[in-house]
C-alpha cells in the first residue's frame, strides 16, 4: 500500500460487470479532479488470442485444462511488479489488449497486444480493472506437472520463500465484483454467443475448463476485498444454460459486503440510497437499478480520503 501513490482495483471475472464500477470511479475522479492511470487487466495476459487459442489446444491434448484466469495465461508477476513500483515511485509501464471496439485505435489487428509504453506521468492514483486486481498465489502448483512443462512452477522457484505473487498487498482499495455464478454463466453464454459469435457448446466447454482456476485464483480475492458488489437476480436462474435473458437490473438486487463495517455510518447510506436496508451487519442491500450510485455513494469518501492522506504526505 502507499500513502503518496494510492492504487485502486476492482477486480472479477469477465462479464461480472467491472465495467460498470470502471464508469462509477470515472465519474468519481472527474468530480474529485482526479487525474487515474487506468490499467486494462487483458494487458496482462500471457498470449494474443491465436496463442493463446493454440496453448490450450496443446496442454488440452496433454490432459491439463488451462484458462485465461489461471497463471500459466498471465503474467501475475509484472503485474506485482508494476502496483510495486507505482506504489514507491508512481511510474510503471503498460500495454493494451486490442479488441474489435479498438483496432482502428490502435492500428492494430484485434487479439494482439500495443508495446509496452510509460504509464502517464503525475497521475494522483492508478485505477485497475481485471480479473487478478488482489491474486494472492504463494503455494499453488499443478502437482501432476513437471517443472519442465510448467512455467508457473519454475517462475515460483525463481523467487525468494515460497514464490507466488502477491499482487493485493499494495493495494489501498480492493473491489471485488462478483455475480452469483449462475448469473454470470448467464452473462458470458449471451455475450460470447450474441457479440463474439460462440456457439452456446463452445461457451459451455469454456466455463468448465476455466471453473479449476475460477476456484483457485478469482473467488479468493472476495475473501480480502475491502467491499463485494453482488448482482443477485430475483428471478429464475436455476439453469443458466437454458435461460433466454439476462435477468434485467430491476430483476435484481445488490448484495454490498464490507469487510470492516466499523468505518462506514450506514443510516446515511440507507437514507441516500431509497430502497435499501441491512441483511446482516456488515451487509447492505440495494435495488439492482442503483448498483452505479451506490457505487458512487460509498466510494467517493474513501477515493477523498486516499487523497487527502496522499496530500497531507506531499505537505510534511
Amino acid at each position: 500500500m502507499s500513502v503518496k501513490y494510492p492504487i485502486v482495483a476492482v477486480s472479477g471475472s469477465s462479464g461480472a460487470g467491472t465495467t460498470t464500477v470502471r464508469q462509477a470511479f470515472q465519474d468519481i475522479f472527474r468530480r474529485e479532479g482526479l487525474s487515474a492511470a487506468f490499467v486494462e487487466g487483458d494487458a496482462f495476459l500471457r498470449y494474443g488470442r491465436d496463442e493463446m487459442n493454440a496453448f490450450i489446444a496443446r496442454t488440452f491434448k496433454e490432459g491439463r485444462m488451462v484458462s485465461h484466469f489461471g497463471p500459466e495465461a498471465n503474467l501475475l508477476s509484472e503485474l506485482e511488479a508494476l502496483f510495486r513500483e507505482y506504489a514507491e515511485h508512481g511510474t510503471g509501464k503498460i500495454r493494451h489488449y486490442v479488441t474489435e471496439d479498438t483496432g482502428d485505435r490502435f492500428g492494430r489487428a484485434p487479439g494482439t497486444f500495443t508495446p509496452w509504453e510509460p504509464l502517464p506521468t503525475g497521475t494522483d492514483l492508478l485505477f485497475y480493472e481485471g480479473l487478478h486486481g488482489g491474486v494472492v498465489a504463494r503455494t499453488w502448483t499443478r502437482r501432476q506437472m513437471s517443472p519442465s512443462h510448467n512455467p508457473w512452477v519454475i517462475e515460483r522457484r525463481r523467487r525468494d520463500g515460497d514464490g507466488g505473487v502477491d499482487v493485493a498487498q499494495y493495494v489501498d482499495l480492493l473491489i471485488g465484483v462478483a455475480p452469483v455464478v449462475n448469473l454470470e454463466w448467464i452473462q458470458k453464454i449471451h455475450r460470447d454467443t450474441r457479440i463474439k459469435g460462440h456457439t452456446p457448446e463452445a461457451v459451455t466447454d469454456t466455463i468448465l475448463r476455466r471453473l479449476r482456476d475460477y476456484i483457485h485464483f478469482i473467488v479468493p480475492q472476495f475473501t480480502i476485498s475491502d467491499i463485494n458488489f453482488q448482482r443477485v437476480p430475483v428471478v429464475d436462474t436455476s439453469n443458466p444454460f437454458i435461460a433466454r435473458d439476462v435477468p434485467s437490473a430491476d430483476e435484481s438486487v445488490v448484495v454490498i459486503r464490507f469487510r470492516e463495517p466499523q468505518k462506514f455510518h450506514f443510516p446515511n447510506l440507507l437514507k441516500r440510497l431509497h430502497g435499501s436496508f441491512m441483511s446482516r451487519p456488515n451487509t447492505m442491500v440495494v435495488p439492482g437499478g442503483k448498483m452505479q450510485m451506490a457505487l458512487e455513494v460509498i466510494c467517493t469518501p474513501l477515493i477523498h480520503e486516499l487523497c487527502e492522506k496522499r496530500r497531507h504526505e506531499e505537505a510534511s
